[in-house]
Protein backbone atom coordinates (compact mmCIF):
# COMPACT_ATOMS: atom_id res chain seq x y z
CA UNK A 1 0.00 0.00 0.00
CA UNK A 2 1.29 3.84 -0.93
CA UNK A 3 2.11 5.99 2.06
CA UNK A 4 -0.46 8.67 1.34
CA UNK A 5 -3.19 5.67 0.31
CA UNK A 6 -6.27 6.29 1.93
CA UNK A 7 -7.86 2.75 3.73
CA UNK A 8 -10.35 1.52 6.24
CA UNK A 9 -7.44 1.07 9.07
CA UNK A 10 -6.28 4.80 8.74
CA UNK A 11 -9.71 5.26 9.29
CA UNK A 12 -9.81 3.68 12.47
CA UNK A 13 -11.20 0.81 11.86
CA UNK A 14 -9.19 -2.47 12.25
CA UNK A 15 -10.46 -5.60 10.54
CA UNK A 16 -7.58 -7.68 10.66
CA UNK A 17 -7.71 -7.25 14.27
CA UNK A 18 -11.44 -7.60 14.21
CA UNK A 19 -10.99 -11.45 12.37
CA UNK A 20 -8.75 -12.39 15.10
CA UNK A 21 -11.04 -11.60 17.46
CA UNK A 22 -13.51 -13.95 15.93
CA UNK A 23 -11.71 -16.31 15.52
CA UNK A 24 -10.75 -16.41 19.10
CA UNK A 25 -14.45 -16.61 20.19
CA UNK A 26 -15.23 -19.35 17.85
CA UNK A 27 -12.17 -21.76 19.26
CA UNK A 28 -14.04 -20.86 23.11
CA UNK A 29 -17.63 -21.87 21.44
CA UNK A 30 -16.21 -25.03 20.01
CA UNK A 31 -15.20 -26.17 23.43
CA UNK A 32 -18.59 -25.02 24.80
CA UNK A 33 -20.27 -26.92 22.16
CA UNK A 34 -18.48 -30.29 22.92
CA UNK A 35 -20.12 -29.63 26.57
CA UNK A 36 -23.88 -29.23 25.71
CA UNK A 37 -26.26 -31.65 23.41
CA UNK A 38 -29.30 -29.08 22.49
CA UNK A 39 -26.96 -27.11 19.97
CA UNK A 40 -26.61 -27.68 16.24
CA UNK A 41 -22.43 -29.16 16.21
CA UNK A 42 -22.15 -26.78 12.70
CA UNK A 43 -20.22 -23.73 12.96
CA UNK A 44 -22.39 -20.45 13.98
CA UNK A 45 -19.93 -17.95 15.09
CA UNK A 46 -18.81 -15.75 12.37
CA UNK A 47 -21.53 -16.83 9.89
CA UNK A 48 -24.43 -14.38 8.24
CA UNK A 49 -26.73 -15.86 10.78
CA UNK A 50 -26.74 -17.99 14.24
CA UNK A 51 -27.69 -22.07 14.46
CA UNK A 52 -29.72 -23.22 16.88
CA UNK A 53 -31.46 -26.75 17.18
CA UNK A 54 -34.48 -27.28 18.74
CA UNK A 55 -35.59 -30.72 17.53
CA UNK A 56 -34.33 -32.34 20.89
CA UNK A 57 -35.85 -30.06 23.07
CA UNK A 58 -38.54 -32.10 24.53
CA UNK A 59 -41.25 -29.32 25.49
CA UNK A 60 -45.34 -29.00 24.68
CA UNK A 61 -46.92 -26.59 23.06
CA UNK A 62 -43.75 -24.14 23.08
CA UNK A 63 -43.67 -21.08 23.36
CA UNK A 64 -40.46 -18.36 22.53
CA UNK A 65 -39.28 -15.74 24.74
CA UNK A 66 -37.36 -12.92 23.84
CA UNK A 67 -35.27 -9.98 26.04
CA UNK A 68 -32.55 -7.69 24.75
CA UNK A 69 -31.07 -5.17 27.77
CA UNK A 70 -27.65 -3.31 28.60
CA UNK A 71 -25.33 -2.74 31.75
CA UNK A 72 -26.15 0.87 31.48
CA UNK A 73 -22.86 3.29 32.78
CA UNK A 74 -21.51 -0.05 34.86
CA UNK A 75 -19.36 -0.13 32.02
CA UNK A 76 -17.99 3.17 32.99
CA UNK A 77 -16.60 2.23 36.37
CA UNK A 78 -15.09 -1.32 34.58
CA UNK A 79 -13.41 1.56 32.26
CA UNK A 80 -12.26 3.69 34.89
CA UNK A 81 -11.14 0.12 37.08
CA UNK A 82 -9.60 -1.39 34.57
CA UNK A 83 -11.92 -4.20 35.43
CA UNK A 84 -13.57 -6.13 32.72
CA UNK A 85 -13.79 -10.17 33.17
CA UNK A 86 -17.23 -9.73 34.91
CA UNK A 87 -19.08 -7.14 33.03
CA UNK A 88 -20.26 -9.41 30.59
CA UNK A 89 -21.68 -11.65 33.53
CA UNK A 90 -24.02 -8.64 33.91
CA UNK A 91 -24.89 -8.17 30.17
CA UNK A 92 -25.89 -12.01 30.37
CA UNK A 93 -27.53 -12.01 33.87
CA UNK A 94 -30.24 -8.75 32.39
CA UNK A 95 -31.27 -10.67 29.34
CA UNK A 96 -32.09 -14.24 31.29
CA UNK A 97 -33.39 -12.53 34.33
CA UNK A 98 -36.00 -11.01 32.36
CA UNK A 99 -36.76 -14.19 30.44
CA UNK A 100 -37.48 -16.48 33.95
CA UNK A 101 -39.61 -14.34 34.91
CA UNK A 102 -42.18 -15.30 32.55
CA UNK A 103 -41.02 -19.37 33.20
CA UNK A 104 -38.67 -19.13 30.34
CA UNK A 105 -35.70 -21.77 30.03
CA UNK A 106 -32.83 -19.55 28.14
CA UNK A 107 -31.61 -20.67 24.70
CA UNK A 108 -29.12 -18.73 23.62
CA UNK A 109 -27.51 -15.41 23.74
CA UNK A 110 -26.07 -12.93 21.46
CA UNK A 111 -23.68 -9.63 22.01
CA UNK A 112 -23.18 -6.63 20.91
CA UNK A 113 -19.94 -4.84 21.53
CA UNK A 114 -19.22 -1.35 20.52
CA UNK A 115 -15.81 -0.34 20.64
CA UNK A 116 -13.86 3.61 19.55
CA UNK A 117 -10.82 1.66 19.13
CA UNK A 118 -10.81 -2.05 19.21
CA UNK A 119 -8.49 -3.11 22.37
CA UNK A 120 -8.04 -7.16 21.71
CA UNK A 121 -6.73 -7.84 25.11
CA UNK A 122 -9.64 -5.86 27.16
CA UNK A 123 -12.62 -7.54 24.85
CA UNK A 124 -11.17 -10.65 25.51
CA UNK A 125 -11.98 -10.13 28.89
CA UNK A 126 -15.55 -8.71 28.60
CA UNK A 127 -16.03 -11.79 26.01
CA UNK A 128 -14.77 -14.44 29.15
CA UNK A 129 -17.57 -12.64 31.23
CA UNK A 130 -20.27 -13.19 28.76
CA UNK A 131 -19.11 -17.06 28.24
CA UNK A 132 -19.35 -17.05 32.09
CA UNK A 133 -22.59 -15.86 32.68
CA UNK A 134 -23.89 -17.91 29.65
CA UNK A 135 -22.40 -21.19 31.77
CA UNK A 136 -24.05 -19.85 34.67
CA UNK A 137 -27.54 -19.88 32.93
CA UNK A 138 -26.78 -22.79 31.05
CA UNK A 139 -27.13 -21.00 27.49
CA UNK A 140 -25.34 -20.82 24.82
CA UNK A 141 -23.26 -18.08 22.84
CA UNK A 142 -24.54 -18.14 19.27
CA UNK A 143 -23.01 -15.27 18.05
CA UNK A 144 -23.01 -11.75 18.16
CA UNK A 145 -21.25 -8.57 17.36
CA UNK A 146 -18.54 -6.61 17.58
CA UNK A 147 -18.66 -3.06 15.82
CA UNK A 148 -15.67 -1.04 16.01
CA UNK A 149 -16.43 2.88 15.81
CA UNK A 150 -14.47 5.38 15.74
CA UNK A 151 -15.75 8.99 15.94
CA UNK A 152 -18.69 7.98 17.66
CA UNK A 153 -17.16 6.29 20.58
CA UNK A 154 -13.82 7.82 21.90
CA UNK A 155 -10.27 5.45 21.86
CA UNK A 156 -11.35 4.27 25.29
CA UNK A 157 -15.31 3.94 25.21
CA UNK A 158 -16.89 0.89 24.59
CA UNK A 159 -20.99 -0.34 24.96
CA UNK A 160 -22.54 -3.61 25.53
CA UNK A 161 -26.07 -5.07 24.64
CA UNK A 162 -27.36 -8.50 24.55
CA UNK A 163 -30.12 -10.30 23.23
CA UNK A 164 -31.38 -13.71 24.49
CA UNK A 165 -34.40 -16.01 23.65
CA UNK A 166 -35.84 -19.25 26.25
CA UNK A 167 -39.00 -21.17 25.27
CA UNK A 168 -41.81 -22.09 28.15
CA UNK A 169 -44.47 -24.74 27.50
CA UNK A 170 -47.89 -22.57 27.69
CA UNK A 171 -48.85 -24.18 31.08
CA UNK A 172 -45.73 -22.84 32.62
CA UNK A 173 -45.57 -19.61 31.35
CA UNK A 174 -45.81 -17.44 34.65
CA UNK A 175 -48.29 -14.25 33.76
CA UNK A 176 -49.93 -11.88 36.65
CA UNK A 177 -53.26 -13.69 35.97
CA UNK A 178 -51.81 -16.62 38.09
CA UNK A 179 -51.72 -14.29 41.41
CA UNK A 180 -54.35 -14.77 43.81
CA UNK A 181 -55.49 -13.22 46.78
CA UNK A 182 -53.22 -13.81 50.01
CA UNK A 183 -50.36 -14.84 48.34
CA UNK A 184 -47.35 -14.09 49.57
CA UNK A 185 -44.40 -11.99 48.22
CA UNK A 186 -40.82 -13.64 48.70
CA UNK A 187 -37.78 -11.36 48.25
CA UNK A 188 -34.19 -13.21 46.77
CA UNK A 189 -31.12 -11.19 48.05
CA UNK A 190 -29.41 -9.30 45.33
CA UNK A 191 -25.31 -9.78 45.03
CA UNK A 192 -25.60 -5.80 45.32
CA UNK A 193 -26.31 -2.83 43.27
CA UNK A 194 -26.19 -5.10 39.67
CA UNK A 195 -26.70 -3.49 37.18
CA UNK A 196 -29.19 -0.07 37.84
CA UNK A 197 -28.45 3.04 39.62
CA UNK A 198 -24.84 3.67 38.70
CA UNK A 199 -25.61 7.00 37.04
CA UNK A 200 -26.22 7.99 40.43
CA UNK A 201 -23.11 5.89 42.39
CA UNK A 202 -20.48 7.47 39.84
CA UNK A 203 -22.05 11.00 40.59
CA UNK A 204 -21.38 10.27 44.18
CA UNK A 205 -18.01 8.65 43.74
CA UNK A 206 -16.96 11.87 42.39
CA UNK A 207 -17.25 13.85 45.70
CA UNK A 208 -16.69 10.85 47.89
CA UNK A 209 -14.29 8.22 48.87
CA UNK A 210 -15.95 4.25 48.79
CA UNK A 211 -14.81 2.81 51.91
CA UNK A 212 -12.10 -0.26 51.59
CA UNK A 213 -14.23 -2.27 52.92
CA UNK A 214 -17.32 -1.89 50.06
CA UNK A 215 -14.77 -1.45 47.25
CA UNK A 216 -15.13 -5.14 45.92
CA UNK A 217 -18.75 -4.52 46.06
CA UNK A 218 -18.93 -1.52 43.56
CA UNK A 219 -18.32 -3.71 40.61
CA UNK A 220 -20.07 -7.49 41.74
CA UNK A 221 -21.68 -9.26 38.93
CA UNK A 222 -25.74 -9.61 38.86
CA UNK A 223 -26.92 -12.65 40.46
CA UNK A 224 -27.96 -15.20 37.87
CA UNK A 225 -31.29 -16.75 39.56
CA UNK A 226 -32.13 -19.17 36.75
CA UNK A 227 -30.97 -22.70 38.16
CA UNK A 228 -33.39 -21.74 41.12
CA UNK A 229 -36.67 -20.38 39.62
CA UNK A 230 -36.85 -22.92 36.83
CA UNK A 231 -36.78 -25.68 39.10
CA UNK A 232 -39.41 -23.97 41.11
CA UNK A 233 -41.71 -23.14 38.54
CA UNK A 234 -40.50 -27.45 36.77
CA UNK A 235 -42.46 -28.49 40.08
CA UNK A 236 -45.51 -25.90 40.18
CA UNK A 237 -44.62 -23.52 43.04
CA UNK A 238 -44.27 -20.44 41.71
CA UNK A 239 -47.33 -17.76 40.29
CA UNK A 240 -45.23 -15.13 39.27
CA UNK A 241 -42.29 -13.32 39.50
CA UNK A 242 -40.41 -10.17 39.23
CA UNK A 243 -36.47 -8.98 38.22
CA UNK A 244 -35.62 -6.16 40.51
CA UNK A 245 -33.67 -3.63 38.18
CA UNK A 246 -34.44 0.09 36.73
CA UNK A 247 -37.75 1.36 38.74
CA UNK A 248 -37.13 -0.51 41.78
CA UNK A 249 -38.99 -3.07 43.88
CA UNK A 250 -42.35 -1.53 43.64
CA UNK A 251 -42.53 -0.55 40.28
CA UNK A 252 -41.28 -3.92 39.19
CA UNK A 253 -43.47 -5.69 41.21
CA UNK A 254 -46.90 -4.25 40.23
CA UNK A 255 -45.60 -5.40 36.62
CA UNK A 256 -46.74 -9.28 37.73
CA UNK A 257 -49.91 -8.07 39.62
CA UNK A 258 -53.52 -8.04 38.34
CA UNK A 259 -54.55 -4.54 38.79
CA UNK A 260 -57.59 -5.57 40.56
CA UNK A 261 -55.57 -7.16 43.34
CA UNK A 262 -53.36 -5.02 46.24
CA UNK A 263 -49.66 -5.22 46.77
CA UNK A 264 -48.83 -5.04 50.33
CA UNK A 265 -45.39 -4.13 51.14
CA UNK A 266 -43.46 -4.10 54.97
CA UNK A 267 -40.45 -1.99 54.24
CA UNK A 268 -39.12 -2.95 57.36
CA UNK A 269 -38.43 -6.66 56.46
CA UNK A 270 -36.26 -5.75 53.42
CA UNK A 271 -32.41 -6.87 54.47
CA UNK A 272 -30.43 -4.11 53.16
CA UNK A 273 -27.01 -4.46 51.98
CA UNK A 274 -23.96 -2.13 53.08
CA UNK A 275 -23.46 -0.49 49.69
CA UNK A 276 -26.97 0.49 49.76
CA UNK A 277 -26.31 2.24 53.56
CA UNK A 278 -23.65 4.18 51.86
CA UNK A 279 -25.57 5.10 49.39
CA UNK A 280 -28.32 6.59 51.77
CA UNK A 281 -26.00 8.70 53.91
CA UNK A 282 -24.66 11.00 50.49
CA UNK A 283 -28.42 12.71 51.50
CA UNK A 284 -30.74 10.06 48.79
CA UNK A 285 -33.85 10.32 50.01
CA UNK A 286 -36.18 6.63 50.93
CA UNK A 287 -37.98 7.16 47.68
CA UNK A 288 -35.00 7.60 45.79
CA UNK A 289 -33.57 4.69 46.56
CA UNK A 290 -36.47 2.54 46.08
CA UNK A 291 -37.03 3.56 43.10
CA UNK A 292 -33.41 3.58 41.40
CA UNK A 293 -31.93 0.70 43.46
CA UNK A 294 -32.41 -2.65 44.58
CA UNK A 295 -32.17 -2.36 47.54
CA UNK A 296 -30.80 -5.49 48.64
CA UNK A 297 -33.44 -7.62 46.71
CA UNK A 298 -32.83 -8.64 42.78
CA UNK A 299 -35.73 -11.13 42.27
CA UNK A 300 -39.29 -11.60 43.59
CA UNK A 301 -41.21 -14.42 43.45
CA UNK A 302 -45.42 -14.25 44.51
CA UNK A 303 -46.10 -17.65 45.33
CA UNK A 304 -49.47 -19.46 47.29
CA UNK A 305 -48.50 -19.61 51.23
CA UNK A 306 -48.51 -23.21 51.77
CA UNK A 307 -45.62 -23.47 49.14
CA UNK A 308 -42.90 -20.83 51.04
CA UNK A 309 -40.91 -23.76 52.97
CA UNK A 310 -40.35 -25.85 49.68
CA UNK A 311 -39.65 -23.09 47.88
CA UNK A 312 -37.16 -21.95 50.88
CA UNK A 313 -35.11 -25.01 50.67
CA UNK A 314 -34.65 -24.86 47.11
CA UNK A 315 -32.06 -21.75 47.63
CA UNK A 316 -28.61 -22.00 49.65
CA UNK A 317 -28.13 -19.82 52.46
CA UNK A 318 -26.84 -16.80 50.74
CA UNK A 319 -30.23 -16.34 48.66
CA UNK A 320 -32.59 -17.80 50.96
CA UNK A 321 -35.78 -16.02 49.90
CA UNK A 322 -38.10 -14.47 52.65
CA UNK A 323 -41.60 -12.59 53.38
CA UNK A 324 -41.80 -8.66 52.69
CA UNK A 325 -45.46 -8.79 51.42
CA UNK A 326 -48.62 -10.16 50.41
CA UNK A 327 -51.33 -9.66 48.05
CA UNK A 328 -54.75 -8.45 48.77
CA UNK A 329 -58.11 -7.34 47.32
CA UNK A 330 -58.44 -3.85 48.41
CA UNK A 331 -59.37 -0.67 46.75
CA UNK A 332 -55.23 0.58 46.82
CA UNK A 333 -53.01 -0.47 44.39
CA UNK A 334 -49.98 -0.24 46.65
CA UNK A 335 -50.10 -0.03 50.88
CA UNK A 336 -46.42 0.32 51.94
CA UNK A 337 -46.11 -0.34 55.70
CA UNK A 338 -43.01 0.95 58.16
CA UNK A 339 -40.42 2.43 56.94
CA UNK A 340 -36.77 0.84 55.47
CA UNK A 341 -33.68 -0.13 58.67
CA UNK A 342 -31.12 1.81 57.89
Amino acid sequence: MKKNENSYKKSGVNISLANKLVKHITKISKKDVKKTNNTSKKDTIGGFGSLFDISNLKIKDPVIVSCTDGVGTKIELANKLKKFDTIGIDLVAMCVNDLIVQGAKPLFFLDYIAVGKLDLKKTKKILKGIFKGCKISECKLIGGETAEMPGTYSKNKFDLAGFSVGIVSKKKILDKSNVKKNDVVLAIPSNGIHSNGYSLVRSLLKRNKLPENLEKEILKPTKIYTKEVLELNNKNLLNAAAHITGGGLIENLLRSIPQSLTLNIDLSKIKIKKIFKWIKDKNISDKEMLRTFNCGIGFCLIVSNKNVKKIKKIFTKKYTPYEIGYISKNRNKVNLSNSLKW
